[in-house]
């Protein structure tokens, strides 16, 4: 017994003891105040979205279904409706994504692995820059530079792809006289322009994941012969697949979101307007800005009916990206 109860008791000595030496001060204070600096911001949205379906009720209440089919906007007949609205904000943001997202994926991939090391922090200094800069740049960009020019590529479009309902256009691009004006102020042009303010924001998401991409793996495909390219292919792509969702989808939400740039050159049209190479759309943020300061009471709660739904879409939207990019932060979506 007396030799049993000293294995028992030689047993307990060998188990490995808990060592908690307890947080220092400074990372107690530190914790707590990142706690509470997230507990504001979630608070903060929590209360934006409270406000803005609390505003929207009448509207709601008073229209019901019919506010989200119903695409004219015309409160002085108490005519209101998101559907025109809301074509125009997917137009306009999915044509900034078409344009923004190869770009985005092609500068990020030739930043981290085509460019010459001096010559990095050069570019994405560059890069970083353009989300620095003013919306109403971008405007006064789009307006007098980018449009007067965008018209003709508009025309090409709607001539050899004009067979697309997306690039048909009410007017005859072939006219011996031009019909410029036609091509001018519509959601193509806005489009091209807001892809700019996308770049840098799908870049700097697509080009961190890239960085994060195991040097073992690329010296292992380079090893077995494979070209740079190569490379870029089996091992960055792949590995970088979910951070390139998460990048693109939060440059929607970016798209989705903007005001400025499109209220500066797009004409206002409030219909189910799908020819997007010709004149007139709206989107929701640029009704919002351009009804806002003239609103009565009863159309002030319409244009907040309105943020609600863009700010559901757009936190949605976010969300789904924010998941995407971390996930892909933990390498499980490598793939040789």
């Amino acid at each position: 017994m007396v030799a049993v109860a000293t294995a028992l008791r030689g047993a307990e000595l060998d188990e490995p003891r808990v060592v908690d030496p307890g947080s220092a001060p400074s990372d107690r204070v530190f914790r707590g105040f990142v706690r509470a600096i997230a507990l504001v911001v979630l608070v903060l949205i929590l209360a934006i979205g409270l406000f803005l379906g609390y505003q929207a009720l009448p509207t709601l209440r008073h229209y019901g279904f019919g506010f989200f089919t119903r695409a004219e906007w015309q409160p002085e007949r108490d005519t209101v409706g998101l559907a025109g609205v809301l074509v125009g904000t997917f137009e306009v943001a999915v044509i900034a994504l078409g344009v923004g997202f190869p770009l985005a994926l092609l500068t990020a991939l030739f930043i981290t692995d085509y460019a010459p090391e001096r010559l990095r922090s050069a570019l994405v200094s560059l890069v970083d820059l353009m989300a620095a800069v003013p919306s109403i740049v971008y405007g006064l960009w789009g307006f007098f530079v980018l449009q007067p020019r965008a018209i003709y590529v508009a025309r090409w479009l709607s001539q050899h792809f004009g067979w697309i309902p997306f690039f048909k256009s009410d007017t005859d691009p072939n006219a011996a006289v031009f019909a410029a004006s036609r091509f001018t102020a519509s959601a193509f042009i806005a489009g091209l322009a807001v892809s700019m303010m996308v770049i840098p924001l799908a870049c700097a998401v697509m080009r961190g994941v890239f960085a994060e991409v195991p040097v073992g793996e690329r010296e292992a495909a380079m090893a077995l012969g494979a070209t740079r390219w190569g490379v870029v292919r089996t091992v960055v792509l792949p590995f970088g697949r979910r951070g390139i969702i998460g990048g693109t989808m939060l440059g929607l939400g970016r798209a989705l979101g903007e005001t400025i740039v499109v209220l500066m050159i797009i004409s206002p049209v409030f219909e189910i307007k799908w020819h997007v190479l010709t004149v007139g759309t709206m989107t929701t943020s640029a009704l919002i800005a351009d009804r806002f300061g003239e609103a009565t009471a009863a159309q002030l709660s319409a244009l907040l009916a309105a943020g609600f739904v863009l700010f559901a879409i757009t936190l949605a939207v976010n969300t789904v990206a924010a998941r995407f990019v971390n996930r892909s932060r933990t390498g499980a979506s490598s793939e040789l």
